[in-house]
């Protein structure tokens, strides 16, 4: 397994703990390129999360869709090895969220 295969696993993990739903959408023949390697939803909220192994940064086009998916009231991140942390702190803030009926 790759090391951003772990990242992945480790997200897939973590979605899957808390019950969202999550795909990882094909960007080759008639897909969109750029799109984040896992789409989830969790409690209604759109998530799109890139997985990077190391200090790996997205490239030009992956951060305009993630600007473009922030824009538009979804949340997005990066996350490698060492921030998977992130995504448990969105699922945080969704939480509270949804407890106090702001979704």
């Amino acid at each position: 397994m790759t090391p951003e295969a772990k990242v992945k696993a480790l997200v897939v993990s973590i979605l899957k703990k808390y019950g969202a739903y999550y795909f990882y959408p094909v960007t080759g023949g008639y897909g969109r390129s750029g799109v984040p390697d896992i789409v989830a939803c969790y409690k209604g909220r759109f998530l799109g999360i890139e997985c990077k192994a190391g200090k790996g940064k997205p490239t030009a086009l992956q951060e305009r869709n993630l600007d473009a998916i922030r824009d538009s009231g979804g949340f997005s991140l990066v996350v490698n090895e060492v921030s998977t942390h992130l995504l448990l702190e969105v699922i945080a803030v969704i939480d509270v969220m949804e407890k106090g009926r702001l979704l």
